[in-house]
């Protein structure tokens, strides 16, 4: 495992470096290889693995939330934002580096792309998705997150070429749970 991530800091040094300086990859756990069959929004996907379907939940970062049911309603551009990660991802045979299993059996993972940066970054980087700081960030593993989510909001792209965007986090609390949508 430590080869991997020791890999994926080459990988960044060698595109030129996504990284900021002092920007180190965290320590992966397990990796997992396989075909991406499905991409259900845009941060999340099935990796079919070992002939297992995995579920991925891409770390670092937060799409909006697609329509659950009538009483969980997607937010704006969450269409926009499985596309594009389809775009990177759909079909191709793929290593992702894994972190953890969250509660729900999913893999967190980054996903590294053949450029040396990762669909985490990609989606970010084109305003596909928030660099995820709920919890005061608790959940963010990839420090580069947070620049590339600024730049992408100055450029206004993705998400940010419209006004009032509310982070999935404060929407699956505020809309799905409070029923303030």
């Amino acid at each position: 495992m430590a080869l991997a991530a020791v890999l994926l800091a080459v990988a960044f040094w060698r595109q030129g470096g996504v990284m900021a300086d002092g920007d180190t990859p965290a320590a992966y756990q397990f990796q997992l290889t396989g075909k991406v069959v499905k991409v259900a929004d845009g941060d999340t996907f099935t990796l079919l693995a070992g002939g297992r379907r995995e579920h991925i939940r891409m770390a670092s970062i937060d799409a909006p939330e697609t329509t659950k049911d009538s009483e969980r309603p997607g937010q704006p551009m969450a269409q926009a934002s499985r596309k594009a990660l389809a775009g990177l991802i759909a079909g191709k045979q793929l290593t992702v580096l894994c972190f953890e299993r969250d509660r729900y059996e999913r893999s967190i993972c980054d996903v590294p792309l053949d450029d040396g940066i990762t669909a985490n970054q990609r989606q970010v980087m084109g305003g596909m998705a928030w660099a995820n700081m709920e919890g005061r960030g608790k959940f963010m593993r990839d420090p580069s997150l947070p620049r590339f989510e600024e730049k992408a909001r100055q450029a206004r792209v993705g998400i940010w070429s419209q006004g009032g965007q509310v982070p999935p986090w404060v929407w699956r609390y505020q809309c799905w749970k409070q029923s303030q949508c």
